[in-house]
């Protein structure tokens, strides 16, 4: 349980303001996460490392000499969106590169790769490296299809040591994916964590059971059983790390006994007093061995273990000092008396005004939509929750939420400045995709952003405008995301409601007659999804487990899809849709 806060959607933004405070001789708040008080040094290459909230001392503590430039930070459990990237690495650019990084996770990948492609179509030298350590979440002939858990630490430090020693971009990508590629883990979980104001967490273990392989974000793990002693425990994790050992390793190791939230100090002692024996008998040479809380998940009831194999080329880097607020050789340091470097956030698109009254309509038409669909998803709001929680970490209601209450925002803000139909959904798109973060909020931003350039601006919204509008937004998620019909994604809702859509239009179906037909597609194939085995997301990696539960972002989309319709006039009340 999360004891301490205010308004929980507040949560991560002051959490990150505390933690500034507190370290502001380390630490400077910039748009989107924090970044070194000085800045990051002339020329020196820029570390930066990225994720949701929830994980301290992950992103935000391994800032500081050493380690990290910058660390960008989504909403608890949730991606940041493309905007908080590049407003962070726009702050950490020293002119050297940047070198960025994070745990392969859906909504990470998606939005940190948009930032990144941005970054380099204006002439910044950018490196990504995702971290895969996790063994559980993928065999080893997959490796690179793993989750990023604890190996973090080992990856960001290895680059920052690199950076800080003055090595150029190439070379610190170099180290980085050497020691991620050298870098195993493996976690346990007894119970579930709990996000801020929720009443209940987002999973449970059977009392005195224990979840074998279980993610940092409360993902299904591979199997259960009775909780062990510590030393069976340890033993368990031994082997399962050592089981994936390089073929090369010379013993050399950086091992890290990290807690996730609930496990303290002294029982991660009282394992590590095994686990250390067992490495030692295996033939393990420690190498400056942690045993803390070093990635965590907010209140997890858990603990992982992770073995980064060193050679002549890592072991110097692990050994080198660092200075963070949660990873220090060193001691508090004063503030800087220079001030901090002006940063310039990523600007909003552009309001053209309404030149005719039928535009004016038109986007008045818009804001009726986002108002709809905001009521519709805050009614629904626990629902997707619970869906989401099945095969996931239970964001997606609250995410879509925060999402289509920025969108709301902006939308309203548009409209009151006389802007046209296309102007007030790419406002409305923008603040949609940096507000919810996460996988759903890149996608409804991508998707909206191609539905918005299908809009027109001084005349009347018409048939062929939505059908091209909702085919386009259809391209452009399919071609960010990589997801197909099939895939267990939003797409598998959106795909056969497109094209249904335009094959009514096209055999002169009436308008209303045509959306109702969409948005049984839709609802068709949001349930079909019940039995698809997921191949993207998170829940990828549950195989048949993800079978029998529909995915969130499919029913979520069919549930708006309805209401878009009554706002255009559309009765849908004869057409059954999840969630209604």
């Amino acid at each position: 349980m999360t004891y301490v806060h205010n308004r929980p959607e507040d949560f991560a933004r002051e959490a990150l303001s505390g933690l500034v405070k507190a370290h502001s001789g380390v630490l400077r708040r910039v748009p989107g996460g924090v970044a070194r008080a000085e800045g990051t040094r002339p020329g020196k290459v820029a570390v930066v490392v990225g994720g949701g909230s929830g994980h301290y001392p992950a992103f935000a503590g391994l800032v500081g000499a050493g380690v990290a430039d910058a660390a960008v930070c989504g909403e608890v459990f949730a991606s940041p969106s493309t905007r908080q990237v590049l407003d962070v690495c726009r702050a950490a650019d020293a002119g050297a590169g940047i070198w960025l990084s994070f745990g392969n996770y859906a909504g990470d990948v998606l939005n940190f790769g948009a930032a990144a492609s941005r970054l380099r179509a204006q002439g910044v030298d950018v490196a990504v490296r995702l971290v895969t350590d996790d063994v559980a979440s993928a065999p080893a002939d997959r490796a690179g299809e793993r989750r990023g858990v604890a190996g973090d630490l080992v990856v960001f430090k290895v680059a920052g040591a690199a950076a800080e020693s003055g090595a150029n971009l190439a070379e610190v990508d170099r180290l980085a994916g050497l020691a991620n590629e050298r870098t195993r883990s493996f976690g346990v979980a007894f119970d579930g964590c709990t996000l801020p104001g929720a009443d209940a967490p987002l999973f449970t273990l059977p009392a005195g059971t224990v979840g074998w392989g279980l993610g940092i974000h409360g993902e299904p793990g591979i199997g259960e059983e009775a909780v062990p002693p510590a030393a069976d425990l340890a033993a368990e994790l031994v082997e399962r790390v050592l089981a994936d050992r390089p073929d090369d390793a010379d013993g050399r190791a950086a091992v890290v006994l990290n807690g996730l939230g609930t496990v303290k100090y002294e029982e991660l002692f009282v394992l590590w007093d095994r686990v250390h024996d067992l490495l030692t008998e295996r033939g393990v040479t420690l190498v400056a061995p942690l045993v803390g809380e070093f990635v965590t998940s907010l209140d997890m009831a858990g603990c992982s273990l992770t073995v980064a194999w060193l050679d002549d080329e890592l072991e110097p880097l692990w050994l080198a000092p660092a200075t963070t607020p949660a990873f220090r050789h060193g001691g508090w340091r004063a503030a800087p008396v220079t001030s901090a470097p002006e940063v310039a956030t990523e600007p909003e698109p552009p309001l053209v005004a309404a030149a005719t009254a039928e535009g004016a309509e038109a986007a008045r038409l818009v804001v009726r939509a986002l108002h709809r669909a905001q009521r519709v998803l805050h009614v629904a709001e626990d629902e997707l929750g619970t869906l989401d929680a099945i095969a996931g970490d239970g964001d997606h209601g609250r995410g879509m939420c925060r999402g289509v209450d920025a969108a709301v925002e902006a939308a309203d803000e548009a409209l009151a400045a006389g802007a046209d139909a296309p102007s007030v959904l790419r406002r409305a798109a923008e603040r949609w995709a940096d507000r919810a973060g996460g996988t759903s909020g890149a996608l409804w931003g991508v998707g909206l952003l191609a539905l918005a350039d299908r809009l027109p601006a001084d005349e009347a919204l018409a048939g062929a405008h939505v059908v091209d509008g909702v085919r386009a937004a259809r391209d452009e998620v399919c071609a960010v995301g990589g997801a197909r019909a099939g895939d267990k994604t939003l797409v598998d809702a959106l795909d056969p409601a497109a094209e249904t859509l335009a094959a009514a239009h096209r055999n002169g179906a009436a308008a209303p007659d045509a959306w109702r037909a969409a948005v049984r597609a839709a609802r068709d194939g949001a349930d079909r999804t019940k039995d698809i085995t997921a191949r993207r997301g998170r829940s990828r990696v549950l195989g048949d487990k993800s079978l029998g539960v529909a995915d969130p972002g499919a029913t979520s989309l069919a549930l708006l899809l309805a209401e878009v319709g009554d706002a255009l006039g559309v009765s849908t009340d004869d057409v059954e849709v999840a969630g209604r």
